[in-house]
Protein backbone atom coordinates (compact mmCIF):
# COMPACT_ATOMS: atom_id res chain seq x y z
CA UNK A 1 0.00 0.00 0.00
CA UNK A 2 1.23 3.82 -0.74
CA UNK A 3 0.30 6.11 1.92
CA UNK A 4 0.56 9.67 3.07
CA UNK A 5 3.74 10.71 4.33
CA UNK A 6 5.33 13.53 6.32
CA UNK A 7 9.42 14.90 6.02
CA UNK A 8 11.09 16.66 7.72
CA UNK A 9 15.17 17.82 8.12
CA UNK A 10 16.58 16.63 11.74
CA UNK A 11 19.98 16.27 13.58
CA UNK A 12 21.33 13.17 14.66
CA UNK A 13 24.52 11.83 16.19
CA UNK A 14 26.88 10.44 13.92
CA UNK A 15 30.65 9.57 14.62
CA UNK A 16 32.76 10.55 17.24
CA UNK A 17 29.55 12.33 18.94
CA UNK A 18 29.25 14.46 15.92
CA UNK A 19 25.59 16.24 15.22
CA UNK A 20 25.25 15.73 11.55
CA UNK A 21 22.01 16.62 9.37
CA UNK A 22 19.77 13.56 8.20
CA UNK A 23 16.48 13.86 6.18
CA UNK A 24 13.82 12.18 7.62
CA UNK A 25 10.54 10.12 6.24
CA UNK A 26 7.94 8.85 8.13
CA UNK A 27 4.32 7.17 7.16
CA UNK A 28 1.47 9.60 8.28
CA UNK A 29 0.03 6.44 9.71
CA UNK A 30 0.77 4.90 13.34
CA UNK A 31 3.13 2.11 13.52
CA UNK A 32 4.85 -0.35 14.69
CA UNK A 33 6.76 -0.20 11.30
CA UNK A 34 10.55 -1.23 10.07
CA UNK A 35 12.86 1.30 9.13
CA UNK A 36 15.63 2.08 6.24
CA UNK A 37 18.74 4.06 6.40
CA UNK A 38 19.28 5.36 2.56
CA UNK A 39 22.54 6.08 2.18
CA UNK A 40 23.33 8.48 -0.84
CA UNK A 41 25.40 8.12 -3.50
CA UNK A 42 28.73 9.74 -4.75
CA UNK A 43 26.79 13.38 -5.63
CA UNK A 44 25.44 13.60 -2.18
CA UNK A 45 22.72 14.22 -0.10
CA UNK A 46 21.01 15.44 -3.18
CA UNK A 47 16.74 15.62 -3.93
CA UNK A 48 17.01 12.49 -5.65
CA UNK A 49 18.11 10.70 -3.03
CA UNK A 50 15.19 12.79 -0.70
CA UNK A 51 12.96 11.54 -3.30
CA UNK A 52 14.17 7.82 -2.56
CA UNK A 53 13.87 8.85 1.09
CA UNK A 54 10.12 9.71 0.53
CA UNK A 55 9.17 6.94 -1.51
CA UNK A 56 10.34 4.25 0.93
CA UNK A 57 7.91 6.46 4.09
CA UNK A 58 5.34 6.50 1.01
CA UNK A 59 5.71 2.18 1.28
CA UNK A 60 5.19 2.00 4.95
CA UNK A 61 8.99 2.15 6.08
CA UNK A 62 10.50 4.79 8.46
CA UNK A 63 13.09 6.06 6.38
CA UNK A 64 16.11 8.14 7.22
CA UNK A 65 19.25 9.67 4.81
CA UNK A 66 22.17 10.95 7.13
CA UNK A 67 24.26 13.67 5.24
CA UNK A 68 27.94 12.18 5.15
CA UNK A 69 28.73 15.53 3.94
CA UNK A 70 27.53 17.54 6.96
CA UNK A 71 31.66 18.33 8.33
CA UNK A 72 32.73 18.87 4.35
CA UNK A 73 30.36 21.36 3.68
CA UNK A 74 27.63 22.33 6.23
CA UNK A 75 24.69 23.53 4.86
CA UNK A 76 26.28 23.88 0.80
CA UNK A 77 24.20 22.71 -2.07
CA UNK A 78 24.68 19.44 -3.23
CA UNK A 79 26.89 19.24 -6.04
CA UNK A 80 29.47 21.85 -3.83
CA UNK A 81 29.60 19.56 -0.84
CA UNK A 82 30.36 16.67 -3.28
CA UNK A 83 33.03 18.04 -5.03
CA UNK A 84 34.62 18.23 -1.47
CA UNK A 85 34.44 15.12 -0.87
CA UNK A 86 36.02 14.08 -4.16
CA UNK A 87 38.64 16.22 -3.71
CA UNK A 88 38.68 14.15 -0.03
CA UNK A 89 38.72 10.91 -1.86
CA UNK A 90 35.01 10.18 -0.50
CA UNK A 91 33.80 9.58 3.47
CA UNK A 92 36.66 7.39 5.25
CA UNK A 93 34.90 3.99 6.35
CA UNK A 94 35.23 4.15 9.76
CA UNK A 95 33.88 7.75 10.04
CA UNK A 96 30.61 6.47 7.80
CA UNK A 97 30.04 3.45 9.82
CA UNK A 98 29.77 5.94 12.69
CA UNK A 99 27.25 7.59 10.60
CA UNK A 100 25.26 4.56 9.96
CA UNK A 101 24.91 3.77 13.30
CA UNK A 102 23.87 6.84 14.74
CA UNK A 103 21.33 6.44 12.16
CA UNK A 104 20.28 3.22 13.20
CA UNK A 105 20.25 4.32 16.92
CA UNK A 106 17.84 7.53 15.85
CA UNK A 107 15.12 4.86 14.18
CA UNK A 108 15.37 2.08 16.58
CA UNK A 109 14.45 4.94 19.28
CA UNK A 110 11.29 6.11 16.94
CA UNK A 111 8.10 5.45 18.90
CA UNK A 112 6.54 3.15 16.43
CA UNK A 113 9.57 1.05 15.20
CA UNK A 114 9.47 -2.34 15.31
CA UNK A 115 13.40 -2.69 16.30
CA UNK A 116 14.07 -3.94 12.58
CA UNK A 117 16.30 -1.52 10.00
CA UNK A 118 17.75 -2.17 7.02
CA UNK A 119 20.19 -0.58 5.03
CA UNK A 120 20.63 0.76 1.09
CA UNK A 121 22.82 2.59 -0.63
CA UNK A 122 23.54 3.15 -4.84
CA UNK A 123 27.05 3.85 -5.95
CA UNK A 124 29.34 4.34 -3.46
CA UNK A 125 26.53 4.14 -0.91
CA UNK A 126 25.66 0.48 -2.16
CA UNK A 127 29.20 -0.62 -1.07
CA UNK A 128 28.55 1.50 1.99
CA UNK A 129 25.39 -0.31 2.83
CA UNK A 130 27.72 -3.41 2.47
CA UNK A 131 29.99 -2.32 4.98
CA UNK A 132 26.72 -0.83 7.42
CA UNK A 133 26.00 -5.02 6.97
CA UNK A 134 29.36 -5.80 8.33
CA UNK A 135 29.66 -3.20 10.83
CA UNK A 136 26.79 -3.21 12.41
CA UNK A 137 23.69 -4.73 13.56
CA UNK A 138 21.15 -4.58 10.76
CA UNK A 139 18.12 -6.99 9.47
CA UNK A 140 18.84 -6.28 6.10
CA UNK A 141 20.79 -4.49 3.78
CA UNK A 142 20.61 -4.18 -0.17
CA UNK A 143 23.47 -2.68 -2.41
CA UNK A 144 21.95 -1.03 -5.58
CA UNK A 145 25.68 -1.49 -7.99
CA UNK A 146 27.42 -0.48 -5.15
CA UNK A 147 31.24 0.11 -6.86
CA UNK A 148 34.58 -1.35 -4.98
CA UNK A 149 33.01 -4.21 -3.04
CA UNK A 150 35.25 -5.79 -5.28
CA UNK A 151 38.32 -4.50 -6.93
CA UNK A 152 40.07 -1.05 -6.20
CA UNK A 153 39.36 2.42 -8.12
CA UNK A 154 41.62 2.84 -11.04
CA UNK A 155 43.83 6.06 -10.77
CA UNK A 156 42.23 9.43 -11.34
CA UNK A 157 38.82 7.58 -9.79
CA UNK A 158 36.84 10.64 -7.23
CA UNK A 159 36.78 7.35 -4.30
CA UNK A 160 39.85 6.03 -2.56
CA UNK A 161 38.63 2.93 -1.03
CA UNK A 162 39.83 -0.63 -0.54
CA UNK A 163 37.43 -3.73 -1.43
CA UNK A 164 35.85 -5.20 1.22
CA UNK A 165 34.93 -8.39 -0.58
CA UNK A 166 37.53 -10.41 1.72
CA UNK A 167 35.53 -9.37 4.48
CA UNK A 168 32.53 -11.27 3.91
CA UNK A 169 32.07 -13.83 5.87
CA UNK A 170 31.70 -10.98 8.71
CA UNK A 171 28.29 -10.20 7.09
CA UNK A 172 25.78 -9.80 9.74
CA UNK A 173 22.11 -9.49 7.68
CA UNK A 174 20.77 -11.06 4.51
CA UNK A 175 21.68 -9.05 1.48
CA UNK A 176 19.91 -8.20 -1.64
CA UNK A 177 22.12 -7.39 -4.73
CA UNK A 178 20.66 -4.73 -7.75
CA UNK A 179 23.32 -5.00 -11.14
CA UNK A 180 23.72 -4.23 -14.65
CA UNK A 181 25.02 -6.18 -17.13
CA UNK A 182 26.75 -3.30 -18.73
CA UNK A 183 28.12 -1.85 -15.55
CA UNK A 184 32.10 -1.55 -14.76
CA UNK A 185 32.17 -0.60 -11.73
CA UNK A 186 30.84 -3.44 -10.08
CA UNK A 187 31.53 -5.41 -13.73
CA UNK A 188 29.71 -8.46 -14.23
CA UNK A 189 33.10 -10.35 -12.96
CA UNK A 190 33.11 -8.29 -9.87
CA UNK A 191 29.62 -9.60 -9.11
CA UNK A 192 30.72 -13.18 -9.50
CA UNK A 193 33.58 -12.96 -7.40
CA UNK A 194 31.04 -11.56 -4.54
CA UNK A 195 28.17 -13.63 -5.10
CA UNK A 196 31.05 -16.55 -4.91
CA UNK A 197 32.12 -15.38 -1.65
CA UNK A 198 28.91 -15.06 -0.73
CA UNK A 199 28.40 -18.55 -1.23
CA UNK A 200 31.33 -20.04 0.23
CA UNK A 201 30.72 -18.09 2.91
CA UNK A 202 27.16 -19.49 3.42
CA UNK A 203 25.40 -16.00 3.81
CA UNK A 204 21.48 -15.33 2.75
CA UNK A 205 21.41 -13.40 -0.21
CA UNK A 206 19.64 -12.47 -3.37
CA UNK A 207 21.29 -10.72 -6.82
CA UNK A 208 19.71 -9.74 -9.68
CA UNK A 209 21.47 -8.85 -13.33
CA UNK A 210 19.67 -6.45 -15.69
CA UNK A 211 20.50 -6.93 -19.41
CA UNK A 212 20.40 -3.50 -21.05
CA UNK A 213 21.53 -1.91 -17.70
CA UNK A 214 24.51 -0.07 -16.75
CA UNK A 215 25.70 2.12 -13.74
CA UNK A 216 22.45 4.02 -12.36
CA UNK A 217 20.01 2.57 -13.68
CA UNK A 218 17.30 3.44 -11.01
CA UNK A 219 18.20 7.19 -11.39
CA UNK A 220 15.04 9.22 -12.81
CA UNK A 221 17.24 12.30 -13.63
CA UNK A 222 20.07 11.03 -15.65
CA UNK A 223 20.60 9.22 -18.83
CA UNK A 224 21.00 5.84 -17.11
CA UNK A 225 17.66 5.80 -16.18
CA UNK A 226 16.26 1.99 -17.28
CA UNK A 227 12.47 2.25 -16.14
CA UNK A 228 12.05 -1.69 -17.12
CA UNK A 229 15.12 -3.01 -14.75
CA UNK A 230 14.22 0.29 -12.27
CA UNK A 231 10.28 -0.29 -11.52
CA UNK A 232 11.04 -4.47 -11.22
CA UNK A 233 14.36 -3.64 -9.06
CA UNK A 234 11.90 -1.29 -7.02
CA UNK A 235 9.49 -4.40 -6.45
CA UNK A 236 12.19 -6.82 -5.45
CA UNK A 237 13.66 -4.01 -3.16
CA UNK A 238 9.91 -3.63 -1.43
CA UNK A 239 9.58 -7.46 -1.13
CA UNK A 240 12.64 -7.99 0.68
CA UNK A 241 12.57 -5.20 3.18
CA UNK A 242 8.77 -6.36 3.61
CA UNK A 243 10.16 -10.18 4.48
CA UNK A 244 13.13 -8.74 6.82
CA UNK A 245 11.70 -5.67 8.08
CA UNK A 246 7.99 -6.19 8.37
CA UNK A 247 5.67 -3.26 6.96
Amino acid sequence: MIGDLRAETVRIEGANGDEIEAYLALPADDGPRGSVVVIHHLPGYDAATKEITRKFAALGFAAICPNLYSREAPGADPDDAAAVARANGGVPDERFVGDAAGAVTYLRGLPDSNGKVGTIGYCSGGRQSFLAALSIDVDAAVDCYGAFVVGTPPDGFPLRVGPLVDRTPELRAPLLGMFGNDDKYPSPEHVDELEKALTEAGKTFEFHRYDGAGHAFFATDRPSYRPEAAVDGWQKIAAFFRTHLGE
